[in-house]
């Protein structure tokens, strides 16, 4: 039962790092639905601010216009991971649940994105390109970083579960946010064209939607295997412990 513990977890481990490459590789172009996905809606709101708690922390939400988004996620920051040490500690900010970064248009219907990398820091997404002629193809006036602000807890709960590779639409409103704990106060981007520091869209989610998801099957491999291998190692463990002492000769 040991040596079939070992094998469990030796497997498990390796699924483990094969699903967690394979579930981050972008689909083909053709896997998207309409691979021309439109520009983002922006248009006049009738919102007026309005306040949301969220940690014992009262925010004041600001509308500057009714926003809709259709895009292909390439990365995502959430703002609870551990090495963050903006979002929570240093701001109190804890309605900014998620930054996601996402392409539409030419450049998921040219399949361009395919060639480039994408990641995403606290407050950043970097687009890098291997080549010029890759970089004249891809148009940075398709591409957004959009930092979620939600309090609905079922919306947060289909944000959580956003991954790289998902077809999604988003309904808010483009908004600046403030909070009753210190001085903190953040705006928003209003033009798809701006670059720099200020250059990110800040959403108040209304409706999130996740609308095709990507590696469905790697991700469910990468489910079972984090689940397995703590799992075969502490039966492993227990075993070794549970074993009879043999005496020696």
């Amino acid at each position: 039962m040991i040596r079939l513990s070992q094998l469990i977890l030796l497997i498990s481990l390796l699924l483990l790092i094969l699903s967690n490459h394979q579930r981050a590789i972008l689909p083909e172009m053709d896997f998207y639905d309409g691979a021309r996905l439109p520009e983002p809606v922006q248009s006049d709101t009738t919102a007026e601010p309005f306040a949301v708690v969220s940690n014992d922390i009262l925010y004041t939400i600001n509308p500057i216009y009714d926003y809709q988004l259709h895009g292909v996620v390439v990365s995502f920051h959430n703002s609870d991971a551990w090495w963050d040490i903006y979002h929570h500690r240093s701001w109190q900010d804890f309605i900014n649940v998620k930054d996601i970064c996402v392409i539409w248009g030419d450049n998921v219907a040219s399949g361009v994105y395919r060639k480039m990398a994408f990641k995403n820091t606290t407050w950043t997404c970097w687009a890098t390109w291997p080549d010029s002629d890759t970089g004249r193809q891809f148009s940075m006036h398709q591409l957004s970083n959009n930092h979620l602000l939600i309090g609905d807890p079922r919306i947060r709960e289909i944000a959580e579960n956003v991954a790289i590779g998902d077809q999604i639409r988003i309904n808010g409103v483009l908004a600046s946010y403030s909070h009753s704990n210190g001085r903190f106060a953040r705006g928003t981007s209003t033009s798809r064209t701006d670059t720099g520091n200020g250059a990110c869209e800040t959403i108040f989610v209304n409706d999130f939607e996740i609308v095709k998801k990507a590696n469905p099957g790697w991700h469910k491999i990468n489910l079972l295997a984090g689940w397995l291998a703590p799992v075969s190692f502490l039966c492993m463990m227990l075993m070794v412990f549970k074993a009879p002492v043999r005496p020696n000769d």
